[in-house]
């Protein structure tokens, strides 16, 4: 019988609780605020992200969301985790599109999308390597640790972004080496590797790290083109992690509404002779094809990143509409209201319809036969997002008024010589009681007024790279050639030189309107699902 034509099976699903408790059973050497970590999963200054993480699971256990949170590896014919799903076609980009932002909308950043586009980055590189080599040595590695990582549902931090030192300078021109993560020793078990990565996306609430070189290397850097799985427990290995969210602010009186339950924490890991044994070691030396990783997983990446923003744009879009609500208006019939509600829109929906395109232009991997998104309209979208981001802030703050920030604080609502006057005095629309006004005011301060509103508002314009290395992408992608010799012809002189000869010509790509994106067969597509409610 072929594969294909037996029932998929299931990787065993963790649920949120599961998740935690796992988290328990590891031993990482973790800081926040300078204080040590006893236990991960009951700290109060990590619980919002661990909160965030824990929900992915438990997204992926309920079946209502299946078509959007499960995916179905064609490989092995097994359902895993959406957010550890390998792209078998341009369905499953569009279907990880939503997914992300489905979980976004609840919890303002997933953060595990990270792992499925490094993962597939990586499925990428290992199979350009085997092909350039003739041989198939990195696509067993890979594909081994995959298929565990995808029956034990674990999660993936990703350690990127370099400390990096003196920008100027080249990895192995560094006063201090470990500014870059880089190779110290090699012997017959594995490869030991010392070195700091910065950014490290909720560093201290993974199950493993995944070491990636963050930038094109040269022969002399060929120690720093390494790439690795460890655990986060690992010997050597020490994380130094900012809290998440806004944990302790005023739970008990309704202040930091949302990021007190839901947050995210970056850390840096510090890496100081941690051993690897060859069976998680990816590749390293092969400087040559280092950007293979690097330009793929910023691809993949960036078409996530509009997914998650498009989600945290809905929570924007949604408490906009209920101030306005609250204060007494119906933008439906007030044009000063109704124009930024529908420019807020506009944005939001404006770059997640650039994710869509970079769904469907998709194209299989010439090596490894993944999908990935096409990265002009990636880049394109991911740039629209960092740049307005802003934008969008100023949009929810023109709708909502000045309440969001002149509010009196929450301990006011307690208090009995003010509580009364302010819930009189505060009431504007007569269905909506004074404090359901407050709490979307606070809500609405809490995602962009707040200290973690600002973290949003960066982590947007950097995250996944610089609005520079966006429009960089954009020039050296997008078929430029294609409209020079358009015009050429129109204007019935032909082509002038040919394409070797002038710049302006180099860019070129087929058309777009053919089998390999637009129909490719896979995965049902972009199904509707209702808003994520927990009975």
């Amino acid at each position: 019988m072929n594969i294909s034509d037996a029932a998929p099976t299931r990787a065993n699903l963790m649920s949120g609780d599961g998740y935690r408790e796992s988290l328990r059973r590891l031993k990482p050497v973790v800081y926040v605020d300078g204080q040590l970590v006893r236990s991960v999963a009951d700290e109060p200054a990590l619980r919002p992200g661990v909160n965030a993480m824990a929900f992915t699971y438990d997204f992926a256990r309920d079946e209502r969301y299946a078509p959007i949170a499960l995916a179905t590896q064609a490989s092995r014919n097994r359902v895993v985790n959406r957010m550890l799903h390998v792209n078998d076609s341009a369905g499953d980009l569009l279907n990880k599109l939503e997914a992300v932002r489905a979980l976004c909308q609840e919890t303002g950043c997933a953060q595990r999308y990270l792992a499925h586009d490094a993962l597939n980055a990586l499925a990428q590189a290992t199979a350009a390597i085997d092909d350039a080599r003739g041989g198939n040595e990195h696509r067993a590695r890979f594909q081994a640790y995959l298929e565990r990582f995808q029956d034990e549902d674990l999660t993936l931090g990703i350690c990127m972004t370099d400390a990096k030192g003196d920008r100027s300078k080249r990895p192995h021109q560094q006063a201090n080496p470990d500014t870059y993560v880089h190779v110290v020793e090699r012997n017959a078990k594995g490869v030991v590797i010392s070195g700091t990565k910065a950014i490290v996306t909720g560093a201290a609430y993974m199950h493993e790290f995944l070491v990636m070189p963050s930038r094109n290397m040269t022969e002399a850097d060929r120690d720093f083109a390494v790439c690795c799985a460890v655990p986060v427990d690992a010997p050597g290995i020490t994380i130094v992690s900012r809290p998440a969210g806004r944990p302790g602010e005023k739970v008990e009186h309704g202040a930091a509404l949302f990021s007190r339950k839901y947050g995210q924490a970056t850390g840096v890991v510090i890496f100081d002779k941690v051993f690897v044994p060859w069976e998680r070691v990816f590749y390293e030396g092969e400087w040559e094809r280092s950007q293979v990783l690097t330009y793929n997983y910023a691809t993949h990446h960036r078409h996530s990143c509009i997914a998650a923003r498009a989600g945290f744009g809905d929570l924007l879009i949604g408490a906009g509409a209920l101030m306005c609500e609250a204060n007494g208006f119906d933008p439906g019939e007030k044009a000063n209201l109704r124009e930024p509600m529908v420019e807020l829109i506009k944005i939001v929906e404006g770059f997640y319809a650039c994710g869509v395109a970079a769904s469907v232009y998709g194209q299989a991997d010439p090596h490894s036969g993944s999908f990935m998104p096409e990265p002009v309209f990636s880049n394109i979208g991911k740039l629209l997002l960092a740049t307005q981001i802003y934008d969008m802030h100023r949009l929810a703050h023109e709708v909502s008024g000045g309440l969001i920030v002149t509010l009196p604080g929450p301990d006011e609502d307690h208090n009995p010589a003010t509580a009364a006057t302010l819930a009189e005095v505060l009431r504007t629309n007569p269905s909506v009681p004074y404090d359901k006004r407050i709490e979307v005011a606070r809500f609405i301060e809490d995602l962009t007024a707040s200290y973690q509103g600002g973290w949003y508002s960066l982590i947007s314009l950097h995250g996944g790279g610089s609005p520079a290395a966006m429009k960089q992408e954009i020039w050296r992608n997008y078929p430029l050639g294609d409209k020079v010799e358009l015009v050429e012809r129109l204007l019935e002189r032909g082509v002038l030189a040919s394409a070797g000869d002038r710049a302006i010509t180099r860019n070129r790509q087929p058309g777009r309107c053919c089998d390999t994106g637009c129909t490719t067969p896979g995965q049902p597509v972009m199904v509707p699902l209702p808003a994520f409610r927990k009975d």
